[in-house]
């Protein structure tokens, strides 16, 4: 029994393929999504991390979270209903002496910041916060090429 083929529907024929967006291009529609105080808190957070490390890399991971690496993940931006969440993959080994970190997380190893509507954020410790991340990532770097 010979079976043909299926001819393209009008639809599949006249589709053009997506252009993959790149993980900046993603942020920014998340941003600009959410449409109220916590894409602007976002889109703040964000730049505060690309002041403090020009250099930074942003990607998009685990479907629709903005992270920021350099020479390891440095933080996630996540956003939920009442609050932005910045979270330190390795927050419990970061000093903050600003006390900056008030977000419970189970384990010891990642460390938070819950912002909420109307919060001012302490930019000078945060960049310090995260130039310490950087910092932390960078020798963890340097100590496994020496092995």
């Amino acid at each position: 029994m010979l079976i043909e083929p299926m001819a393209p529907t009008k639809k599949q024929t006249q589709s053009k393929p997506q252009k993959a967006r790149t993980p900046s291009q993603l942020i920014d529609e998340r941003i600009r999504d959410l449409g109220d105080w916590r894409g602007k808190m976002l889109s703040r957070l964000r730049t505060l991390i690309q002041q403090a490390d020009p250099e930074v890399i942003e990607e998009w991971k685990w479907m629709g979270t903005p992270v920021w690496y350099h020479d390891g993940m440095i933080c996630t931006g996540e956003t939920y209903k009442d609050h932005v969440k910045m979270t330190f993959a390795k927050g419990a080994s970061l000093e903050d002496p600003a006390c900056l970190f008030n977000s419970i997380l189970e384990g010891n190893v990642r460390r938070a910041i819950d912002f909420h509507e109307g919060e001012k954020i302490n930019e000078k410790a945060l960049k310090a916060l995260i130039r310490e991340a950087i910092a932390l990532n960078s020798s963890l770097v340097r100590a496994k090429k020496r092995l």
